[in-house]
This record gives structure tokens, C-alpha cells and sequence, in this order.
């Protein structure tokens, strides 16, 4: 049996065999069924969560999905960022005809075929996403919605050289590498965030024998991360919410409501100025949004009339109310589920597709909202200088 790639360590009793594997090689796979059958261990730890583990055993089936629950949940923004994941894999797959994650499968069919126990050694990526999404900001998150608009339309062939890089990188990693060079801090919740809980998780797991499948970029972070002790509550607990922005999210409403009150009070004439700049602002860029992505007329207008009064209180969104009618009125069905996974490798697909065509109204539709509030509330402030304090 060949030790390319694998990491063999002691540690209180236990022998742990790390395979670094590449996500989009095929010998990573026969080597992963080659170490578990030979090795017989009683564990094997998966560089998988739950969520991605379902996913697989399902055949990643979109069939259960309730598109209402997700806008309901605010979790529109998080599936798109999955669906994208899911589109560049398949790229991949069509590409090099290279099943991207295979190891991944064949890791978990061997601990079946064995009796080792399967240990999902990974953090939620839900909880990853939230950390990522703490951690770039307001402009790092409208930043990051646009790389992800933009790799929809990006059919670029992945060249062998940058293929030979992503053999070495995680699969996550490798889907944000651009966006992980721009925002160096999405290292620490990306990389050494999730080698501290795969280094613990992998110290957890029941058995002295350990086998653990992971991506090659993450053997020596846990290399050096096992020798230490992390606490997984922690690494997992969701990033607590800054109260500035909740302040200013509040602050500017009633600021701009203050100043267009006002302004009615000293001269009702600019007042309406006021507040159709405030309207239209807001209500244009909601509804080109959602004209984007493709909306039904009810529903750009929709965008267009709720957006100014979204924009003024921060527990709704144009985006969510875009959503939930285009979904009442063209309500996905079961053929859309069906073929997600495949629609989502193309830009025809995505907006075709009545699942994909429903995340993105409430994307494009809270972005246009978004930026629509930035410049109604500079036009406003501008008015109010120019026709109250000027004049």
C-alpha cells in the first residue's frame, strides 16, 4: 500500500491515519478504499457535515426543499451560496469527467462495508457561512453576493494548471479562493476554524484505530492542531451580532424620516420632493432587481412599492415579500426540485428554473433595495441642505 499522502500520528493510545486526498482525483477515492479495507479501523472520520452527508445519501434530492420556509427563514442568501458551490463542482465534472467529492462517498461506503463507525467531522457549513458573513462586513457582503452573481455567468474553462491546484485544496476552500485573497481575514472561520474541529473531532472519535478522509489542504493545520485541545461549542456557536449595526439600521430610518417630517413642516412643496426621491430611489433599483432575475410583472411591482417602506424598518426586506408572491404565483414544481442540481450549471438554468429564479429575486431584489436606500438617503440629505438649511 502506497503512504503518498498519508499522515500516521499516536496519540493517547490511539493511532490516527490521516489520508490527504484531493477533491477532484480519481486515485484519491481507491487509495481511500485501499487504506479503510487493509486498515480495518474502528472509526472513520469524514471531512462532511451533517447537512453536506444528507445531501449525498439523497443523491443531493432538492425534492423536500419548502421554498416558503426558506424565504420565511432568511436563508435565501446561504442556499445560493450552496447552489453555487454545487454549480462549480459540476463544471468540474463535465470538464475533466472528475466526480468532485468521490473520496468523500467511497470513505463512507468502506466504513459500512467494515463496521467502523462514521464520525461527520466537519462544522455545519451553515454555521461556517455565518462566520464568513460576520466577518467581511456590509461591503464584504455585497461584494460577495456580486462574485456570486458573477460566477453564474462565468462559463470559463478551468485551466489544467489551476486544476492541479484545487487537488491540493479543500472544496469550500477552493470556491471562495478568489474571494479569500481579496478578504485575507475569511482564512480564520474558512481554514483554521475548521482544522481546529476536524483536529477534535478526529481526537473524539470512539475506537483506537482512527481513519480520517479529509482534504489535503487541511493535513497540517490538524496536524498541529491535535496536539491541542478546542472547544467545538465554541467554534460552532454562531458569530454574536454587533449592536453598531443594529443601531445604525435603526438611526438611519428615523433620520431620514426626521428630516422628510420635518421638511413637510417647514415646506410641504420640498417635502414631496423629499419623499418621492426617498420612493423612487428605493422602489426602482428593488424592482430592477427583480427584473434581473427575471420576476413576474406583480412581483417587480411588488419590489417597487414595498421597498421604500422596507428600507425604513430593519426587520423586513423588499426581497422577502418579491419572494414569497413570485413563489405563490409561479410555484416551483416537483420537475424544478428534480433538476436543480443540474439547472444550476448553467446561467439559462438558474434563471429558468423556478427554485433558482425565486433565491435571486430576493437576492437582487434586497441588493437593489440596499443601494436604492444609499442614494434615496444621500438625495434627501442633499434636498433637505439645498431648499431647508440653504434657503
Amino acid at each position: 500500500m502506497s503512504e503518498e499522502n498519508i499522515t500516521r500520528l499516536q496519540l493517547d493510545g490511539k493511532e490516527l491515519i490521516l489520508i490527504g486526498t484531493a477533491h477532484v482525483s480519481k486515485q484519491s477515492a481507491e487509495q481511500v478504499k485501499e487504506v479503510i479495507e487493509t486498515e480495518r479501523p474502528d472509526s472513520v472520520c469524514i471531512e462532511l457535515d451533517e447537512q453536506r452527508y444528507q445531501s449525498i445519501k439523497a443523491g443531493n434530492s432538492w425534492k423536500d426543499m419548502d421554498i416558503f420556509k426558506v424565504i420565511k427563514e432568511k436563508k435565501a442568501t446561504l442556499l445560493l451560496m450552496n447552489l453555487i458551490i454545487s454549480s462549480f463542482q459540476r463544471r468540474l465534472a463535465k470538464q475533466f469527467g472528475i466526480k468532485p467529492g468521490q473520496e468523500m462517498i467511497q470513505g463512507i461506503e468502506s466504513a459500512e462495508q467494515t463496521g467502523a463507525t462514521i464520525v461527520l467531522a466537519d462544522r455545519n457549513i451553515q454555521i461556517t457561512f455565518a462566520r464568513i458573513w460576520h466577518n467581511v462586513g456590509l461591503f464584504g457582503r455585497a461584494k460577495l453576493l456580486l462574485e456570486i452573481i458573477y460566477s453564474i455567468f462565468s462559463n470559463d474553462d478551468i485551466s489544467e494548471e489551476e486544476l492541479e491546484k484545487l487537488k491540493t485544496q479543500d472544496m469550500l476552500n477552493s470556491t471562495l479562493r478568489e474571494f479569500t485573497v481579496a478578504f485575507p481575514k475569511l482564512k480564520v472561520p474558512l481554514i483554521d476554524e475548521r482544522d481546529q474541529y476536524l483536529a477534535q473531532k478526529i481526537k473524539e472519535a470512539p475506537g483506537k484505530k482512527i481513519v480520517a478522509v479529509l482534504g489535503a489542504a487541511h493535513v497540517p493545520g490538524i496536524k498541529e492542531e491535535i496536539k491541542k485541545d478546542h472547544d467545538l461549542k465554541a467554534l460552532s456557536k454562531r458569530p454574536a451580532k454587533s449592536k453598531a449595526p443594529i443601531m445604525i439600521a435603526w438611526i438611519i430610518p428615523l433620520l431620514i424620516l426626521g428630516i422628510i417630517g420635518y421638511t413637510f413642516y417647514a415646506n410641504p412643496t420640498v417635502g414631496v420632493d423629499l419623499t418621492m426621491s426617498w420612493v423612487l430611489w428605493n422602489g426602482i433599483f428593488a424592482a430592477l432587481g427583480t427584473a434581473i432575475a427575471f420576476g413576474h410583472p406583480l412581483t417587480v411591482i411588488t419590489a417597487f412599492v414595498v421597498a421604500p417602506f422596507t428600507s425604513l424598518y430593519p426587520l423586513l426586506a423588499a426581497g422577502w415579500f418579491a419572494g414569497l408572491l413570485e413563489a405563490y404565483i409561479r410555484k416551483p414544481k416537483v420537475r424544478d426540485f428534480e433538476t436543480l442540481s443540474e439547472d444550476v450549471f448553467t446561467v439559462k438554468g438558474f434563471w429558468s428554473n423556478k427554485v433558482t429564479r425565486i433565491l435571486l429575486i430576493v437576492v437582487l431584489a434586497n441588493l437593489g433595495s440596499t443601494l436604492g436606500s444609499i442614494i434615496g438617503g444621500a438625495d434627501v440629505i442633499r434636498l433637505f441642505f439645498r431648499n431647508i438649511l440653504g434657503g
